[in-house]
C-alpha cells in the first residue's frame, strides 16, 4: 500500500512537470493565457484548461468570452481579466509598451508591480489610459467609463487628458473634464471584482508555493518574473527581492524572503503571515493554513511549503473572503 501510494505520488509529479510549459521563468509574455472559466476563445480557437500556459493572444488577436472568463498575463505583477461576454484585443505585446483594447464588455486590470519603464495602456473606445501606479482599475466599454478603485491613472480621450485618481471613475462620453467619485462598495459584489479579488488570493498561494520551489541558486531562478507553478497548474508573479502586498491586500514573497526568514504567508489578511520577518496584522484567531482553508491542512513555518505541496493543490481556483484591502506595500 506504501509503494502504491509513492508511485502514485511520484507519477503525479512527473506528469505536473511534464505538462509544464517550462521550467522556471518562461518566456511567458504579455498575453500569454494564465486562466480560463466557460466559454472563451482566440478567434475559431476555443480555450479550456489545457490552454493556460500554452497559448499566447499574438499582436492583432482578440480572446473573446460568452458566459466566461479569462486572465492573461501582462508585463511581471499585472494581470488583465476579462469578464463575461466581453472582447479584448492586444494591441502590443512589447514589455516596455504593453497595450490592450477592450472593445465589448468589461475588464478589470491588477497592478502589482510596475517600473518606471513600463508603459502599460489599456484602449476603449476610441480613449486611450495609461496605468500610473500599482492598483486595481475597472473599464466597461458597453457603458464608456473608466474606474479607478485603487492607483492613478491617466486618459486620453481625443483632445482631452484626464487624470483619474482612486476612488474616481471617468465618463468617456461626457464632455466634462472632471473625473467623480464613485462608491467602491457598490462594485465590491459584481461578478467580475470578486472574481478578481479571488485569482489574486489563488496567485499569492501559488506564489508561496513556487518560492519553495525556485529558490536562488536552484534550477530555473532567474530573478523577477513569471514562474509556473505545476502545482497550481498555472503562471505567478515571483519579486526579486522583498514582498509585496498586492492592491486586493494578499502578500506575493521573492524566494529570497521566504529562504532567508524562513517563513510564509498569503496576505496580511484572512491568512496569517508565520516566520521571523516583520509582523503584520491579521484576524485574530485565523489558523495558517497552508492550502485551501476546507482542507484544514496546516503547514510548517520554513519554505519547504513550496516542496511539500508540490502538486498537491490542482487547477482551477479557490478561495474566499470578500475585499481585502491594504494596497502596496514592499
Amino acid at each position: 500500500m506504501r509503494l502504491s501510494r509513492l508511485n502514485l505520488i511520484a507519477g503525479f509529479f512527473l506528469a505536473a512537470i511534464l505538462s509544464a510549459p517550462a521550467w522556471g521563468a518562461t518566456p511567458a509574455l504579455p498575453g500569454t493565457v494564465n486562466y480560463v472559466e466557460g466559454q472563451a476563445s482566440i478567434g475559431s480557437q476555443a480555450l479550456n484548461a489545457k490552454s493556460v500556459g500554452s497559448t499566447t493572444l499574438e499582436a492583432g488577436q482578440t480572446l473573446s468570452t460568452g458566459t466566461g472568463k479569462a486572465e492573461i498575463l501582462m508585463t511581471p505583477g499585472v494581470f488583465f481579466r476579462l469578464g463575461d461576454d466581453s472582447a479584448a484585443t492586444l494591441v502590443s505585446p512589447s514589455l516596455t509598451n504593453t497595450e490592450i483594447a477592450l472593445s465589448q464588455g468589461q475588464a478589470m486590470v491588477e497592478v502589482d508591480e510596475i517600473n518606471k519603464d513600463n508603459l502599460l495602456r489599456v484602449q476603449e473606445n476610441g480613449a486611450e489610459t495609461q496605468l500610473l501606479k500599482t492598483g486595481i482599475y475597472g473599464f466597461d466599454a458597453n457603458n464608456d467609463n473608466v474606474r479607478v478603485f485603487k492607483g492613478e491613472a491617466l486618459v486620453q480621450d481625443g483632445d482631452r487628458q484626464v487624470k483619474v485618481k482612486a476612488g474616481h471613475q471617468f465618463a468617456l462620453n461626457n464632455a466634462s473634464l472632471k473625473a467623480a467619485k464613485f462608491d467602491e462598495h457598490e462594485y465590491q459584489d459584481t461578478d467580475l471584482y470578486r472574481f478578481s479579488n479571488l485569482r489574486s488570493q489563488y496567485l499569492a498561494e501559488a506564489n508561496v508555493d513556487a518560492a519553495g520551489l525556485y529558490y536562488p541558486g536552484t534550477p530555473g531562478w532567474i530573478g523577477a518574473g513569471w514562474y509556473w507553478d505545476p502545482g497550481f497548474f498555472g503562471y505567478t508573479w515571483l519579486p526579486g527581492d522583498g514582498y509585496f502586498y498586492s492592491p486586493f491586500g494578499w502578500g506575493f514573497y521573492s524566494p529570497l524572503w521566504i529562504g532567508y526568514y524562513g517563513g510564509y504567508g498569503y496576505g496580511y489578511r484572512g491568512y496569517p503571515y508565520h516566520g521571523y520577518g516583520p509582523a503584520r496584522p491579521y484576524h485574530a484567531g485565523t489558523p495558517a493554513y497552508v492550502g485551501h482553508p476546507a482542507q484544514g491542512i496546516r503547514g510548517p513555518s520554513s519554505a519547504s511549503v513550496g516542496a511539500s505541496h508540490f502538486g498537491v493543490m490542482g487547477g482551477g481556483f479557490h478561495g474566499g473572503g470578500g475585499f481585502r484591502g491594504g494596497g502596496f506595500r514592499r
